[in-house]
């Protein structure tokens, strides 16, 4: 329930970087669009992690039922990757998320057996390594082919080269006890440190230097501004954005936890209802932002994201009332019993 609760409030954090109103309107609605930009993604991607701990057992499962379980990730990966690069082509002004997470997947199958403990290590090492890496690499011209594969591995606006830290943290998470009262409660630390590390971290730097933070990126920092390194913006792919994204997801989980078990599920069920459909509900709002071309640039007045929000609450209810999977849910769901073959 809290899991499926707070990929709902991914959902919608979507919607807002999307199709909600530009941050710079300033005030308490700015600020919470200013708040789903680029940390909506990330959380996104951690609860993708978890999710594939899921389907591969949070005890990695062994003999015919490992091989099957890796053979859904895999079949998985395939029909987002495809989706990805079906919604990348249809003239959306919004880049999709789903061709990422297809190689995320296929990236994180060797590590599917790790113990959270050395999942969490890689996934720091990559957060503090990978950003500087992938800068070293684009300075040196790697990626400069403009073809998809270096979009998704390295220049596009969801590069794996550091957008992994994000799954691997999920993977992690995982493999905790995340219904036990002090799993949370140390979450919740580790969560506010990792924010407050982050963001705390490069505007400490920035002032030191005496440079602005960065505008929002298109998912990785400028070669031409290596001080872009040092800053926490959105979509900057930067070492202190990814450890301030991962404390804020951390955070966002365990509140959604908290929410269900002192109000009960009921309380959660709103949320955690569009957490189940998610995939139908993001692709449906590129859909919608497409058939109706609605102009992104400013953003669009509130009116238009609290008619998708409450359309997509409605849709939800709707469908769950009848049918135990989303639409697009049911076709990966259908496409991943193939798996039952391997042997």
């Amino acid at each position: 329930m809290a899991v499926d609760a707070a990929r709902g409030l991914a959902v919608f954090g979507m919607f807002a970087a999307h199709v909600g109103p530009d941050p710079e309107v300033g005030g308490a609605v700015g600020a919470a669009m200013q708040l789903a930009h680029g940390r909506a993604s990330a959380l996104f991607a951690l609860l993708a992690g978890l999710a594939l701990v899921l389907i591969a057992g949070r005890r990695p499962k062994a003999g015919r039922d490992g091989r099957q379980a890796l053979a859904r990730i895999v079949i998985r990966a395939v029909v987002l990757l495809a989706m990805g690069l079906a919604l990348s082509r249809i003239g959306s002004p919004v880049e999709p998320i789903l061709a990422a997470y297809g190689v995320y997947f296929l990236l994180a199958l060797p590590l599917l057996r790790l113990p959270a403990q050395w999942l969490a290590g890689t996934a720091a090492a990559w957060a503090v390594l990978g950003p500087q890496l992938s800068f070293a690499a684009r300075v040196a011209g790697v990626g400069e082919d403009g073809t998809w594969l270096s979009e998704l591995l390295l220049t596009g606006l969801y590069p794996a080269a550091t957008w992994m830290p994000y799954v691997l943290a999920g993977m992690a998470l995982g493999r905790l006890d995340l219904a036990a009262g002090a799993v949370r409660r140390r979450l919740a630390a580790v969560g506010a440190g990792l924010a407050v590390l982050g963001y705390g971290t490069s505007w400490i730097a920035l002032r030191v230097l005496g440079a602005e933070q960065p505008s929002e990126g298109e998912g990785t920092v400028a070669i031409d501004d290596p001080v872009g390194l040092l800053g926490a913006a959105p979509h900057t792919g930067s070492t202190f954005e990814i450890l301030g994204n991962l404390g804020c997801a951390g955070l966002v989980l365990v509140a959604c936890g908290a929410l269900a078990e002192r109000f009960g599920p009921r309380a959660a069920a709103p949320l955690a209802t569009v957490g189940a459909v998610s995939l139908s509900a993001y692709v449906g709002h590129i859909a919608l932002i497409v058939l109706l071309d609605i102009e992104l640039v400013p953003g669009p007045p509130l009116r238009v994201l609290a008619a998708f929000v409450a359309g997509t609450l409605l849709s939800a209810w709707l469908w769950a009332g009848r049918f135990r999977r989303g639409p697009l849910e049911t076709l990966v769901h259908r496409a991943t019993l193939a798996a039952r073959y391997v042997r």
